[in-house]
């Protein structure tokens, strides 16, 4: 009797034992998949359409990362003529204004030379010198000839010869002395650029380039040495930023670079590192950088602000996807993954590096998959239960 109530007992234990062990696998198997169903989220593809959802493969790429600084572009020192005048004298007209463009030699403007007046008075006097020797010269040469030709017949005597030669080198001296007068007053007037006797100069430009500066109109009167006005060749520019301590050792010079600017978005300038100064700005703890840029369509202008970007040393093959598709969840970084065409497992991921709008993701992502990168924002607004805000 007592091995009949043990047998049943052990089987009534044992079927109870079976049917807890598959009441939790069950369990656990309804736990995962409601795991699973908060790990997705749903949007149906009309849903999709309005937001613009768009999706692309997580990819493994060469991540180069650059340095970037915001400058302004000026001219190249060595390139900027100051126009001055030598002389005093007041301004008559000026012909040009800031912005014009020149060509080498035109003129820019006129004033009334008043030291010019005196030198083409000098200069005027010196010729008229100048003609009295030559006039002097002609008659003194004939009798020059005349004495030779009665001293070799014995009709006048040697030293009348001797004399009349002397008399006529003399004034050949005179007349070389004189015309080395008149040269160097047209010399002295030609630096001031009279163009007259009235006294008028002209101020010209030193090279082709652009009118930077104008510092006088007319009725001023200039002193000698007053710079008047500016021109910038502006066919190479210097693209100029100030670049704090800290990244100066990610630059180095003869580097390439690459400017841009707001009026050419699409375009970017090449250029070159050709300086980084020595000395830091102790306010602003920064350093003077400046890049070379050629500039021969003129579309760069003066005081224009300008980005530079420059190359580093990091290099880096990683799985990287769109700045886009990272999304915050609870405090954690997350993508969603396209599963199906209306399902979306939300991933949590680590990120690395980002550069320019791209990514490195560590973990979380494998190559290939699909992300949201244009729409996500509307998805974690699924997620959170809500609209959070429109996405940017």
């Amino acid at each position: 009797m007592k091995k009949i109530w043990i047998v049943v007992l052990f089987t009534a234990v044992l079927t109870t034992g079976c049917k807890n062990k598959t009441s939790t696998a069950e369990s656990d198997k309804i736990a995962s998949e409601q795991e699973t169903k908060r790990n997705e989220v749903e949007m149906q593809l009309p849903a999709q359409q309005h937001v613009g959802l768009q999706t692309e493969a997580a990819t493994l790429e060469q991540m180069n990362e650059f340095f970037r600084a915001t400058g302004t572009v000026q001219p190249i020192d060595s390139r900027v003529g100051e126009v001055s005048t030598l002389a005093r004298g007041r301004v008559a007209e000026v012909k040009v204004k800031v912005g014009d463009r020149v060509k080498a030699g035109q003129v820019l403007a006129t004033f009334d030379n008043l030291d010019a007046v005196d030198l083409s008075a000098q200069e005027q006097s010196a010729k008229a010198e100048l003609s009295k020797l030559q006039a002097q010269l002609v008659p003194a040469a004939r009798q020059t000839e005349r004495s030779r030709h009665l001293a070799d017949i014995g009709a006048v005597a040697e030293k009348d010869y001797e004399f009349n030669k002397a008399e006529e080198q003399g004034i050949r001296a005179n007349i070389q002395s004189q015309e080395a007068v008149v040269r160097g007053l047209q010399q002295r007037l030609q630096r001031f650029g009279a163009s007259g006797p009235a006294g008028m100069t002209v101020l010209r430009a030193p090279f082709s380039g652009a009118v930077i500066k104008v510092q006088m109109s007319a009725g001023d009167v200039l002193e000698p040495g007053r710079a008047a006005l500016q021109v910038a060749d502006l066919s190479h520019v210097w693209v100029q930023a100030e670049v704090y301590e800290k990244d100066l050792g990610r630059i180095r010079l003869g580097q390439d670079a690459s400017i841009r600017v707001e009026t050419y978005p699409d375009t970017a300038f090449p250029g070159r590192v050709t300086y980084i100064s020595d000395v830091l700005d102790p306010q602003t703890r920064t350093a003077r950088v400046r890049c070379e840029v050629a500039n021969a369509d003129m579309r760069l202008k003066a005081d224009m602000y300008a980005s530079i970007e420059l190359p580093t040393t990091f290099s880096k093959h990683a799985l990287t996807v769109s700045s886009s598709a990272l999304q915050e969840v609870e405090g954690k970084d997350v993508v969603f993954v396209r599963i199906a065409p209306t399902k979306f497992a939300i991933r949590r991921v680590e990120k690395g590096v980002t550069v320019k709008d791209r990514v490195e993701i560590v973990s979380g992502l494998k190559d290939g998959e699909q992300v949201v990168t244009q729409g996500a924002f509307h998805l974690k607004s699924i997620v959170a239960g809500g609209e959070l805000g429109d996405e940017d």
